[in-house]
């Protein structure tokens, strides 16, 4: 299930629920909101398959450029190698070889650098989206058993109330 759906899903739960009257707090349905987090629980290793595919992905254009980089220097090599065999443009053909192998250089390494910021870019708002929910489900566990410890002592005081009658 796609975790945005899940986010979702929480925030309807949330417009949904009961405000409490004269405070910020609200009531929620405590079995929908766990079956919401450990949706969430089940969901986000997901995230993270889909992150480590970018990596796969970035690993794998990192070596095609890598690949087709050393092709261009090999076929860079064997061209100069022809053109140094003619004595007449010789010296031409090694400028030219050197420049062709310099460019193939600058172009693997301008595909590799393009890579690692798409990745980086990935991974840094998979990043941010993850602490977002973790940090909604803190908040909803932390509201959730604030409001517990508040309703616990007035669930006592009718016993404490008998108890003090009898």
């Amino acid at each position: 299930m796609d975790i945005l759906h899940l986010v979702d899903r929480l925030e309807e739960l949330f417009n949904e629920s009961r405000p409490i009257p004269f405070t910020h707090n609200v009531v929620v349905d405590e079995d929908r909101i766990l079956e919401i987090i450990d949706q969430m629980r089940i969901s986000i290793p997901e995230e993270v398959k889909k992150a480590q595919q970018v990596i796969a992905q970035r690993d794998r254009v990192l070596a095609q450029s890598q690949e087709e980089a050393n092709r261009t220097i090999n076929l860079a090599k064997q061209k100069a190698d022809e053109f140094i065999s003619r004595d007449a443009v010789s010296q031409a053909a090694q400028a030219r070889a050197e420049q062709i192998i310099e460019q193939a250089r600058a172009d693997a390494e301008g595909v590799r650098r393009d890579a690692d910021e798409y990745v980086i870019e990935s991974l840094g708002a998979l990043e941010a989206e993850l602490t977002r929910l973790l940090t909604q489900a803190r908040n909803g566990i932390a509201t959730l058993s604030a409001e517990r410890q508040r309703r616990l002592p007035q669930e006592d005081l009718p016993q404490a109330v008998d108890q003090e009658q009898a």
